[in-house]
């Protein structure tokens, strides 16, 4: 196969992390003899550092003009403390993802038996977590219509939604519960917000067509508090922009590190893949990042593809990292091991059969039918 992908790297840690994961698409290409081309591009507060625009139009064409795009992350302290700033680096990230119409952002969830004591959840509570965020991605408070009045006491964020949105994504939700545990669970706030009460509306009309689903409505309150108590409840998980960025981050903290999770942001003709982390600009050229979610995010690149022996390839090599406890220092708290030699490791061992063979039982949810 051959596919151009558009390399983002970012601000902070997201250069290192994702030279680990194109550094593994490369061995994959090697060894399972197909074609990949990758071409880089400017986002985000290195953007703007060179041209003013945190995402210039070399970028986006680049983008469009590519299969697929592997991103890493954008922010810096700079611009974070500054509420005055009128141009911000995630505006890239946002204008890049309604330009190309990624609707739908997919987040895996699945513990990981080698790393399970990592998580600050009771191991009885955190065993068996093996669930799916689907979050709308190009609509919502994020997009909706912003302004600050003159004098700088009164802010707005206006919230919309179509039906037509809300509709789009939980089609993909509810095939993905149908090939899973066929429970889909509605995230809103519903007894308050007019956008819950069209989500709730809608979602519940798309769902005559999956009577093999279970829906169930749950406030967001109520499913942050849930998602701690007891995350097994959960199989497939719908919700709007604001609601799937919180609970995605509380995942985060399921599994005991936010470098281990990846996503898929899909549309109708592009799809994005990127690691659930930020920028982390301490960490900048220390060579200390966890780079395996950016790995798992090129998995998920693999995946959509269809090149599912490439996929479980590197999936197995991560869990042999694990095994093996070739990890960064958020893993294990002390490694001699940094964020190079964590994605020199797995490259090398992508083409483990052996690995490949056992990992059914210790799958990280990334390969049943995620990503329609």
């Amino acid at each position: 196969m051959k596919l151009n992908i558009a390399v983002l790297g970012g601000d902070g840690i997201g250069p290192e992390v994702i030279a680990q994961a194109v550094k593994c698409l490369q061995a994959v290409e090697e060894n399972f003899g197909h074609e990949f081309s990758f071409s880089e591009g400017l986002i985000g507060a290195a953007a703007m550092d060179r041209t003013g625009n945190p995402i210039p139009e070399e970028t986006l064409t680049l983008c469009k003009n590519s299969d697929a795009i592997l991103f890493g992350a954008i922010g810096t302290p700079e611009y974070d403390n500054d509420p005055n700033a009128k141009v911000r680096p995630e505006d890239g990230l946002l204008y890049l993802r309604k330009e190309l119409d990624l609707f739908t952002n997919i987040r895996p969830v699945k513990v990981f038996p080698a790393l399970i004591n990592n998580s600050p959840i009771k191991r009885d509570v955190i065993t068996g977590t093996d669930l799916v965020i689907y979050r709308e991605l190009t609509s919502g408070i994020y997009f909706g219509e912003k302004s600050l009045s003159a004098d700088g006491t009164v802010a707005i964020d206006v919230c919309r939604y179509t039906e037509e949105e809300i509709s789009r994504v939980a089609h993909m939700a509810f095939k993905a519960a149908k090939k899973r545990r066929r429970k889909l669970t509605l995230v809103d706030k519903a007894h308050v917000l007019e956008t819950s009460r069209l989500w709730r509306r809608v979602v519940t009309e798309v769902a005559q067509s999956y009577p093999e689903v279970e829906l169930t409505c749950m406030y967001i309150d109520n499913a942050s508090i849930l998602m701690a108590l007891k995350p097994t409840s959960f199989d497939v998980i719908l919700a709007d922009n604001m609601f799937g960025d919180i609970l995605s981050a509380q995942c985060n903290v399921l599994i005991g590190s936010s470098g281990l999770l990846p996503s898929a942001s899909i549309g109708t003709e592009n799809a994005m893949f990127e690691p659930i982390h930020g920028s982390y600009p301490q960490a900048k050229g220390k060579d200390i990042a966890n780079p395996i979610a950016a790995i798992l995010s090129a998995a998920l690149l693999l995946d959509h593809f269809g090149l599912k022996e490439e996929f479980h390839s590197v999936v197995a090599a991560v869990h042999k990292s694990f095994r093996k406890k070739i990890v960064t220092i958020d893993i294990l708290g002390s490694t001699k091991y940094g964020t190079s030699s964590v994605g020199d490791f797995i490259a090398k061992n992508i083409v483990d059969v052996d690995d490949i063979l056992n990992i059914n039982d210790e799958n990280i949810g990334l390969g049943q039918s995620t990503i329609i």
